[in-house]
């Protein structure tokens, strides 16, 4: 059963039990994909009310896109889980000749490159969703503007938490290239949407009275 097909409560029991997946890797993305329905909660919400019309369609088009992250954020708690079997695997291959030796080794670090890919594609789409908070809370219903506030907090979690399992593959990389790529770009990333997530926090509670 995929991790959409659980209940919250089954899918926590398994994140809670000894199981090495779901991870954190699998709860930064469910966390971004709680931030990006929040927005768009707040976003039906707004759309067709009455003394909102102005922003109505703008936040037709924040909810075709908060939908397109929820469902991309969704889907890669499954992601998650293949990138760390997969690595894994890799580990478990024979090693008693040579041959096999440099077979595993190249098994092991296309594996650690896919299992850094995957939470920098989280990283990627949770600092979307805090980019995309901005206008929810700038322009949606005042009477749930404070769900605009909790769904970047849990983007921003999203993110921090993605770069935790960035740092943690990226050292083993033989590929110094594509390692430091992604830690760079990860890094702007951090940057740009802790100011990002505070400037809205702020505005929310400013717009809250």
């Amino acid at each position: 059963m995929s991790a959409l097909q659980q209940s919250l409560g089954q899918f926590l029991d398994e994140l809670a039990s000894s199981a090495p997946t779901p991870g954190g890797g699998g709860a930064a993305a469910v966390m971004g994909a709680t931030g990006a329905a929040l927005l768009s909660m707040v976003a039906n919400l707004t759309i067709g009310k009455k003394g909102l019309e102005d922003v109505d369609a703008e936040m037709r088009t924040i909810l075709e896109e908060s939908e397109r992250l929820r469902a991309e954020m969704s889907a890669m708690v499954a992601d998650d889980v293949e990138a760390f079997n997969s690595l894994m695997a890799s580990y478990k291959l024979p090693k008693e000749t040579d041959e096999q030796k440099a077979e595993r080794t190249a098994a092991i670090q296309s594996a650690l490159k896919g299992a850094t890919a995957a939470p920098l594609a989280c990283a990627r789409a949770a600092a979307a969703v805090v980019r995309l908070s901005h206008r929810t809370a700038e322009i949606g219903n005042k009477n749930v503007i404070s769900d605009a506030g909790v769904g970047v907090l849990a983007a921003q979690a999203s993110l921090r938490s993605a770069a935790l399992n960035v740092y943690i593959n990226a050292p083993s990389l033989k590929d110094q290239e594509f390692a430091s790529g992604a830690v760079h770009e990860l890094e702007a990333l951090l940057a740009e949407c802790g100011v990002a997530s505070e400037s809205v926090y702020s505005l929310v509670k400013r717009r809250l009275g």
